[in-house]
């Protein structure tokens, strides 16, 4: 972690003050020690140049798996394409060159395919995530002088209030236990007149005829390692088929969920066959693994957001339902 992350940091229990002890810096970036709270005197470790504030054991254990599986499966830098880079600013409707200069947060990191985007503005980021995905991200992204990664909960986000000007949070709060609590708790992470940009599964009647809804009750259960093994077997099978069905002229690109494999061939084209492959694998796995899926209504989003007290508030259907908000 860079020294000037202190500057917002705050102990999730009391919110007191942390200062580091043992630490073992190298060229700027504190690589080991410990963040002790100068009100209650907990202690957070520091391993490997990022602050823990969570246990390593959590219900969030399969995304960490798959994302030190498939650390740079998704990075545009790794594909050659701007897919994170166009979700991301489609999503927030922010331009790039806003970002520049302002301190970001990024919740549920995962390997830091938004992350990557954002430090490519100038922006100054925290990345956070539950689960020892903040291992694949550092790995991807750091040492980087704009850039840390803390390992954190949602619900208890280790930071004083209203230290940053952006705040993004894509593909996450669905697969957290209680989701409005998720929702909840970004508001505050900003600044007076920062901005907010959530996305969440839509809840929708088709969702009923979804497979994965039907398997999710006996894949989650599954330990991840072997589910893994599973997907990788039916993958290969899978893919080829729902491929047919995609063709298929009016129903076909809704008949193909019918087949249990993401498949990314109609969205990005410009993937390779291998590329393809290997983006079914991870978000089938990802389909089936977490512990929490909970799609969420338009009608939702927008009281959350009045709740919250946002201002401008947009809630939008773009693949994902999109809520964007002003503090």
């Amino acid at each position: 972690m860079n020294v000037d992350l202190l500057e917002v940091l705050a102990c999730p229990n009391c919110r007191g003050a942390l200062a580091v002890f043992r630490a073992h810096e190298e060229l700027g970036d504190i690589e080991s020690g410990a963040l002790t709270c100068q009100v209650c005197s907990h202690s957070f470790p520091i391993v490997r140049s990022v602050p823990r504030f969570v246990s390593a054991d959590n219900y969030a254990g399969n995304f960490g798996f798959q994302w030190n599986r498939f650390r740079k499966t998704q990075l545009d830098s790794h594909i050659g394409f701007p897919i994170s880079r166009e979700r991301l600013f489609s999503s927030s409707g922010w331009a790039p060159q806003e970002l520049n200069g302002k301190r970001v947060l990024d919740v549920g990191c995962g390997s830091g395919r938004f992350a990557e985007v954002t430090l490519s503005t100038g922006a100054r980021l925290v990345a956070v995530d539950y689960s020892s995905a903040v291992d694949a991200c550092f790995a991807n992204l750091g040492p980087h002088p704009r850039l840390d990664v803390v390992q954190a909960d949602v619900y208890s986000l280790p930071f004083r209030p209203a230290q940053f000007d952006y705040v993004y949070c894509l593909g996450v709060i669905q697969h957290t236990p209680d989701v409005k609590k998720a929702f909840l708790s970004l508001p505050p992470q900003l600044r007076e007149g920062g901005k907010l940009t959530v996305d969440v599964y839509p809840k929708l009647r088709l969702n009923l005829l979804w497979p994965k809804y039907w398997l999710r009750p006996i894949t989650k259960r599954i330990e991840p390692p072997r589910l893994f093994r599973i997907v990788k077997r039916l993958v290969p099978l899978l893919l080829p088929v729902s491929d047919i069905i995609s063709r298929l002229p009016f129903v076909g690109r809704k008949l193909r969920y019918a087949v249990p494999v993401v498949n990314h061939r109609p969205a990005f084209p410009q993937l390779s066959r291998q590329q393809i492959r290997e983006w079914a694998v991870l978000d089938t796995f990802d389909m089936f693994g977490p512990a929490y899926d909970q799609p969420q209504s338009e009608a939702t989003l927008r009281s959350w957001s009045r709740e919250a007290g946002l201002r401008d508030v947009s809630v939008f259907r773009s693949g994902q339902l999109i809520a964007r908000g002003t503090r």
